[in-house]
């Protein structure tokens, strides 16, 4: 990233509001995500975890309050800019976005070729080393249709590390992955941040899973934070909303049933 003075907070938002077709996503979202750690992003589905992420790499703009990136204000920053700090960022898309037309090799090694001059025996070295560190080396040359759930994540992970960025983006890492392809993931995760000092920012419904990798975790809803802290910090609150979502009770401030007319009235009066 540009060559500034590094403060303490790679991601500050202040104040952040934004809509989606009159509906308001964020109403004065304010956090911070430190430098080096694993951070967690959770809430109810629909409080905009993932819009946040969308923010961070500038793919939509807020409509006010502010959204720094390693001390950038991320809406100001011209399309030269914008592409430049997105080099320093790497993202693991909830359905991996493998390209089905390449090979495990050639979707690690695009970003490279995308962004890069490097000559292929040297994209080749750094390919196969971020596919070791994964443990799909192996896999160079199956096709994406030829991967189980958890290797097409996998692969995912070796592409997002392939620039080696500075900021780690994950969007659901653990949807749909069986129980030992969850663990190597979050094993991933966590090795990675520590080994190679990224930053990472993580965002997940799994509870359990997140409270054992993150070493801070905000919790959304109606617009904004309305708990942070260590993940034993927030088992302890005695917030409702967060008891609800951390325990995952149907019963609690956030409902079952979607708004609706009294039932009775919607069978007798035979209405859509």
């Amino acid at each position: 990233m540009p060559a500034t003075e590094p403060g303490p907070f790679l991601i500050e938002t202040d104040d952040l509001r934004f809509s989606v077709g009159g509906r308001r996503i964020f109403d004065g979202l304010s956090l911070r995500v430190a430098r080096g750690t694993v951070t967690a992003i959770m809430g109810p589905s629909g409080t905009g975890k993932t819009t946040l992420l969308r923010l961070i790499t500038g793919q939509i703009r807020p409509e006010s309050g502010s959204l720094k990136v390693d001390g950038r204000e991320v809406a100001k920053l011209d399309r030269a800019e914008l592409f430049e700090l997105r080099r320093h960022m790497g993202m693991l898309f909830q359905n991996s976005a493998l390209l089905t037309g390449d090979s495990v090799f050639d979707n690690v090694a695009f970003p490279l070729r995308e962004h890069t001059r490097l000559p292929e025996r040297l994209i080749r070295t750094i390919v196969l080393s971020k596919l070791q560190t994964v443990g799909l080396r192996g896999a160079a040359r199956l096709m994406p249709s030829e991967l189980s759930g958890g290797m097409a994540r996998r692969v995912a992970l070796a592409r997002a590390m392939v620039l080696d960025p500075e900021l780690l983006l994950y969007d659901e890492p653990f949807s749909g992955l069986d129980p030992i392809s969850m663990g190597m993931i979050m094993r991933l995760i966590r090795r990675n941040n520590d080994i190679l000092g990224v930053t990472s920012i993580l965002v997940s419904h799994d509870v359990e899973e997140v409270s054992q990798i993150a070493d801070y975790c905000f919790v959304m809803s109606g617009g904004k934070v309305i708990g942070e802290g260590t993940p034993a910090e927030l088992q302890a609150m005695d917030s409702p909303l967060i008891r609800q979502f951390m325990s995952g009770s149907a019963d609690g401030p956030v409902p079952f049933h979607y708004p609706a007319a009294p039932y009775r009235d919607d069978l007798l009066g035979g209405g859509r």
